[in-house]
């Protein structure tokens, strides 16, 4: 399985780079090898290629097309944004797209994320106060958001469920969501952080759920229901319910849960600059500090229960 990867190399300054690696068959999902077995034996991996080292400039973001055969890799490098092509060995990476940003200054890329949806033919990317996406079809630019925030943008995530939202986050303590067809104005803004907001990563499954971490030490999981594909009673209609099981008139006029904060984790002493979900259970999280330290929760068991029930 083969796995991108960013280096570090350091030769009288610090450059940032990109390689492709292959796993061991060992360590590869369905292998029949035990924990224990693993956690003996240092394994190790095997270099495939680089992404061009240096040539284009200091790599700042590596990304996998998120379906498909796996052979297909974007990556942001200063003001460049590279679309390579893996050959069928694995072992060659073939430059097959590329463009550039324009514009005065010195324009680079910060982040970027591809999009599930769209067939995998669309990118976003961020470079100081503004948004971008990208279709990679042809590498050109398909909507720009100017002033996403009004200090740099950090980072980004697609909702999973839902193909034109956006979230993204950055210097001016804020995270946004943007739905791609309108770009006037965010759909909803967040401001729970105190500083720069490093980190926000929908969940993969039940995406009104949101994670954000910040330079304020703090994680903070929010319940975005009201932007959600699962709105607030969609599962369960009047129609349904039995005579014995008919609302009495008090629950009939609940007002729907608002978008609200859930809970705030504040297990770190330093700036907390990654978050995200667990890929094989949903209700998992991790987050990693800039002081080394990785905190795991869940989200609270009675949320999860009124998701789910």
């Amino acid at each position: 399985m083969p796995q991108a990867s960013s280096g570090v190399a350091s030769d009288s300054k610090v450059l940032t780079c990109a390689a492709v690696w292959r796993m061991p068959k060992e360590l590869e999902p369905g292998s029949h090898e035990s924990p224990d077995d693993s956690s003996s034996t240092a394994h190790t991996l095997e270099l495939l290629c680089h992404l061009d080292n240096t040539a284009h400039g200091s790599m700042a973001c590596v990304a996998w097309e998120p379906t498909g055969d796996g052979k297909k890799v974007i990556s942001l490098a200063d003001n460049h944004i590279l679309l390579w092509d893996l050959q069928e060995s694995s072992s060659q990476a073939v430059l097959a797209s590329s463009a550039s940003l324009e514009g005065k200054g010195q324009l680079k890329f910060t982040s970027g994320r591809w999009s599930p949806h769209h067939n995998c033919t669309q990118v976003a990317t961020a470079n100081d106060t503004a948004v971008r996406g990208w279709d990679t079809r042809s590498m050109s630019q398909i909507y720009c958001i100017e002033n996403a925030h009004g200090q740099l943008v950090r980072d980004l995530d697609f909702n999973p469920n839902k193909q034109y939202y956006l979230a993204s986050c950055g210097d001016d303590c804020k995270v946004k969501f943007w739905d791609t067809r309108n770009v006037t104005e965010p759909v909803k803004t967040l401001e729970e952080h105190s500083h720069w907001v490093w980190s926000v990563r929908y969940n993969h499954s039940h995406d009104q759920l949101v994670l954000t971490g910040s330079s304020d030490s703090r994680v903070i999981l929010s319940n975005m229901v009201s932007i959600s594909s699962e709105p607030f009673g969609h599962l369960v209609d009047d129609d349904d319910l039995s005579d014995q099981e008919e609302r009495r008139p008090e629950e009939k006029s609940q007002e729907p849960p608002q978008d609200s904060v859930i809970a705030t984790y504040e297990e770190h002493e330093d700036s907390v600059y990654a978050v995200d979900w667990s890929s094989a259970d949903p209700w998992l999280f991790a987050s990693l500090s800039y002081d080394g330290r990785l905190v795991i929760n869940r989200v609270p068991r009675a949320l999860k229960y009124h998701i789910l029930l």
